[in-house]
């Protein structure tokens, strides 16, 4: 951990060097493919800040998926017949693949 002294007199920790290596542990997205759709994945610990809130909690997968993929991919698996079901799949081998287990928060799988 590198710390360094800003003139101030206050001591600041840089995490940079530690958030990159754990960057750097992320699995490598994951493709899937579905009634002919076929998509790819990051894992959900590399989503974007304004995501956490909304994956882990398969209540809102649709709307991740809509944010991550866009709305033409989403569309394509509207078009291929998606049901609650397999939306329900996707969130849990997505879980799986990001090595977040079900249920887990993002925020306390990262702490």
């Amino acid at each position: 951990m590198t710390t360094s002294k800003k003139p101030a007199g206050r001591e600041v920790v840089s995490l940079d060097s530690i958030a990159k290596q754990r960057s750097d542990a992320l699995p490598e997205p994951t493709t899937f493919e579905l009634h002919g759709v076929e998509f790819t994945l990051p894992p959900m610990r590399a989503l974007p800040f304004e995501l956490q809130e909304r994956v882990g909690d398969l209540n809102n997968i649709t709307g991740v998926l809509k944010d991550v993929l866009g709305e033409g991919k989403v569309r394509e698996m509207y078009r291929a017949g998606y049901t609650f079901s397999d939306i329900e799949l996707i969130g849990q081998e997505w879980q799986k693949h990001s090595g977040v287990e079900p249920g887990e928060s993002l925020a306390s799988a990262a702490s």
